[in-house]
């Protein structure tokens, strides 16, 4: 009897953690605001954790807590004071990658579960191995392993060893996310969660001898992005990726936006509960699951390195520009089920006579039209312009708090 995999979405806040829950996730990471790898995103002070532990504990769901930077000295005089508080607002394991920091996690809070971060370049069953002789419950696959390297990991390994692995996101085009470029371009330290992205950025090649002369890498004489991958997507291998043995199915994206997080936790949990009800119906929605995470704003998709090496049509060449077809417009924060009106926040622009698709967290959503809107002082309005303006509108059929409105570009 094969078991489920875990659905592991990101979370970077707490509305993030409270969508990716309501659209079937089974647990979330997140980042405090020290020793992760997500300087730029807004992250979580201790009393939102506690919050977002409450509330996922209170649906039978779990947290983790990232904890992978590459430790300096300062670093380590201040980490077990923290892992100590973490342990004590109820974080369900912690993600690592530094051998100081796991040993000192295992000494402060022994009784936590340890995760091995994606960042200890886990390529091998050997490595995988040690972490588990130390006392680690998993490991966080690196990025660079194809369906039969992590086949023979799961084979040598324990079964009570659990192995995760992203499935989807954005891919990094160091070896396992440790790169260099951010710290000498710009001074600010990829792997202390500070990363500028230079990978993205737009090249020319210069000659020695001709310091003022800047010649195109590629045959757009506008430059090229050449470090700059496509994103990974996994959503019609959902087969594979059970069948090699992942037992946590890993969203990268705790910058991205809570419609990103909703959209792809929905598309991948209905994958994988499709495909556990039946081969069959999973199989012949393949086309319908790709459309969905297509719906948030995303780069090309790749395989990356689950069947084989990525050749050169892994890379974006022309720009590094997001894809995006559809706005996130508004998120539901109320529904009176006598009336039929939603309270809902607004997120970007919309106006009366829209035609607007609503995205529930189970089942097919539904589009119409927007007939009236209502601000917060009782007056119908035309439109809602305003950033996170709180409105009513009508609609067909019953929401959900945190379901959301979409509306094609």
């Amino acid at each position: 009897m094969i078991n489920k995999p875990e659905l592991l979405a990101p979370a970077g806040d707490l509305e993030k953690l409270k969508v990716a829950f309501h659209y079937g996730a089974d647990a979330v990471y997140i980042g405090g605001q020290s020793f992760g790898l997500r300087a730029k995103s807004k992250n979580f002070d201790l009393d939102e954790m506690a919050e977002g532990i409450r509330f996922a504990h209170n649906l039978g769901k779990r947290v983790y807590v990232t904890a992978n930077i590459f430790a300096h000295n300062e670093d380590i005089d201040r980490v077990s004071d923290y892992f100590l508080e973490l342990e004590k607002i109820g974080a369900d394991a912690l993600i690592i990658s530094d051998p100081g920091v796991f040993s000192l996690a295992r000494e402060c809070v022994p009784n936590m579960e340890i995760h091995i971060s994606t960042q200890a370049n886990n390529t091998n069953f050997a490595s995988a191995k040690f972490w588990h002789s130390l006392g680690a419950k998993r490991i966080v696959l690196a990025r660079e392993l194809s369906f039969a390297e992590i086949s023979r990991i799961r084979a040598e390994l324990p079964k009570e060893f659990e192995l995760e692995a992203f499935v989807h996101g954005a891919m990094c085009i160091s070896y396992s996310g440790r790169c260099l470029l951010s710290n000498y371009m710009t001074g600010r330290d990829a792997n202390h969660g500070e990363c500028a992205q230079p990978c993205r950025w737009k090249y020319n090649l210069v000659e020695e001898s001709r310091p003022n002369e800047y010649m195109p890498i590629y045959e757009d004489e506008r430059g090229t992005y050449i470090y700059n991958s496509k994103d990974l997507c996994l959503i019609e291998y959902v087969p594979e990726l059970i069948k090699s043995g992942i037992g946590s199915f890993k969203i990268e994206g705790r910058m991205k936006t809570p419609y990103y997080v909703g959209c792809m936790t929905k598309a991948y949990r209905e994958a994988i509960d499709d495909y556990f009800e039946d081969a069959e119906k999973y199989n012949a929605k393949k086309n319908y699951y790709l459309e969905e995470v297509k719906k948030a704003s995303h780069r090309d998709y790749t395989t990356g390195f689950y069947q084989s090496k990525p050749k050169a049509d892994a890379q974006l060449y022309s720009t590094s520009s997001y894809i995006r077809t559809y706005d996130f417009i508004a998120i539901v924060v109320d529904y009176d089920s006598e009336t039929g009106y939603a309270t809902v926040e607004q997120r970007n622009k919309f106006v009366v006579g829209d035609t607007v698709e609503i995205f529930p967290a189970k089942g097919s959503g539904f589009t119409q039209e927007v007939a009236e809107l209502i601000n917060k002082y009782g007056m119908k309005v035309s439109a809602a312009p305003h950033a996170q303006e709180i409105l009513k509108i009508k609609l067909d059929q019953p929401v959900q708090k945190f379901d959301m409105i979409r509306k094609m570009m």
